[in-house]
């Protein structure tokens, strides 16, 4: 009776008499066990940090590699240099940078020709109209 009462419960006969209301037994070096717990485990997450750390380090001296290797920039030199030039060109101006104007959008020279190219298909009576005024 004694086994099936133990497979019933888990194991936990012990703990019973702390469900039941009992007093917990106290042990005297318990502060002392749980502070030597903290500490190795604030160990073992300094070792794994510096274990990560060290890897990065090796990783990030290989990508360097690569980028000498290939002459490619870090996205922080090519964002510092663009802020740099961007500094530069705005340095005498008093208000913001303009924004860059895409291709094909806003050039004088390319309005010219495009007015140019619907003058060409306009019939010859309407173009004197247009000159007249």
């Amino acid at each position: 009776m004694n086994f099936v009462m133990k497979q019933a419960l888990g194991g936990a006969t012990k703990d019973m008499g702390k469900m039941l209301g009992g007093e917990e037994e106290k042990d005297p070096d318990a502060q002392k066990k749980e502070e030597e717990r903290q500490e190795a485990l604030r160990q073992q997450e300094e070792e794994r940090k510096a274990k990560y750390a060290k890897m990065e380090a090796e990783r990030e001296n290989i990508r360097q590699g690569i980028r000498d290797k290939y002459g490619i920039k870090k996205k922080e030199e090519k964002e510092a240099e663009a802020a740099a030039a961007m500094e530069q060109a705005s340095e005498g101006s008093l208000t913001r940078p303009k924004k860059a104007v895409p291709a094909g959008c806003g050039d004088e020279e390319e309005e010219e020709s495009i007015v140019d190219t619907v003058m060409k298909f306009i019939p010859a009576p309407l173009m004197d109209m247009f000159n007249k005024k």
